[in-house]
């Protein structure tokens, strides 16, 4: 039964979707975790590319001091109360004038876990393009130029990695589409997809206290966390069972997330597909020991799931997460 309940949440996370957090296999021993809120102790922002079918791109000219008469993606900070998407269409409405639906997360990017942006591929669905006549302190006006000739000033060069991410996706899909799940999280966390591989076989990590589960680790906001990024959560977990000395373990990106925003649940899980390798590999067919009685190696079986997690291995086929 354990077995086929690791199956559907390993199914679940790899189509996507969200699994309720109950509690946390990791969190620093230094910071008991508490709950999160924006504006006080996290901020997530939002970002949409949008392409139309003459391969121009969704600009907006800043209208803040600051920045004022540059140009950038439709952008901006999370209100409390907002679920990701509301977020994106309030921006997108305010600053170009349209409605929109997001297609797929791109990107995520983050400076530690109290700072987070979602990038988004999005597209128009009504609305009126924002003119100069309805310049406000959102923004100045909004237009459409063509990717390989962008306006300038740009308020940042960091967009131009972002549109040729969009360009790329829309020529090829690297990954699934994938939106945020409205699920409610208390915490900035991740649940880990954390692979060894060896001759077409795979192995995920599992946690055991309570019933079996994909782990769950909490990231944390001391300064060293905050530095290291949310990899530190990752790695801390792993430190906890594993003897990471003789093994390298990479982050591959994300397999999806879930925030709800709604009744002061402003935490975050991030699901991470990360793999466990033996630095010398030689004739080691087997995953790396684990220590103690909290963690497990489940060999997944089912050919499906397999050949998925195989295949999403092979092909990167995930979110990617940059700092």
């Amino acid at each position: 039964m354990a077995s086929e309940g690791l199956a559907r949440a390993l199914a679940a996370v790899l189509g996507g979707q969200g699994l309720s957090v109950h509690s946390c296999d990791s969190a620093p021993a230094e910071e008991p975790p508490a709950p999160v809120r924006l504006r006080k102790n996290v901020c997530y922002v939002v970002l949409a590319v949008f392409l139309n079918e003459q391969d121009e791109v969704l600009l907006i000219q800043e209208a803040k001091k600051e920045c004022r008469g540059s140009w950038y993606l439709p952008a901006g900070r999370m209100e409390p109360g907002e679920t990701i998407v509301e977020a994106l269409q309030r921006e997108v409405k305010e600053e170009a004038g349209l409605h929109c639906e997001p297609l797929t997360l791109l990107s995520v990017e983050e400076r530690g876990p109290s700072w987070i942006r979602f990038v988004f591929l999005a597209q128009a669905t009504g609305g009126i393009l924002k003119t100069p006549k309805e310049a406000d302190a959102e923004s100045l006006q909004a237009g459409w130029y063509p990717r390989t000739s962008l306006p300038t000033p740009l308020r940042a060069q960091d967009i131009l990695h972002l549109v040729e991410l969009a360009a790329q996706y829309r020529q090829q899909a690297r990954h699934p589409l994938i939106l945020p799940q409205e699920l409610p999280c208390s915490l900035v966390c991740q649940r880990l997809v954390a692979t060894f591989t060896s001759v077409q076989t795979v192995w995920v990590l599992v946690g055991t206290v309570g019933m079996p589960h994909l782990p769950i680790t909490a990231c944390g906001f001391t300064p060293m966390e905050q530095r290291g990024g949310i990899k530190m959560a990752i790695l801390r977990l792993l430190q906890e069972c594993l003897t990471l000395h003789h093994l390298a373990v990479e982050t591959k990106g994300l397999l999806g997330l879930q925030h709800l925003g709604k009744d002061h649940a402003d935490g975050i899980c991030l699901n991470v597909l990360v793999t466990v390798a033996f630095r010398n590999p030689g004739m080691q067919r087997e995953p790396p020991k684990v220590r103690g009685e909290n963690f497990f190696w489940w060999k997944v079986m089912e050919e499906d799931l397999q050949s998925q997690l195989l295949q999403r291995l092979r092909e990167s086929s995930v979110i990617p997460v940059n700092r």
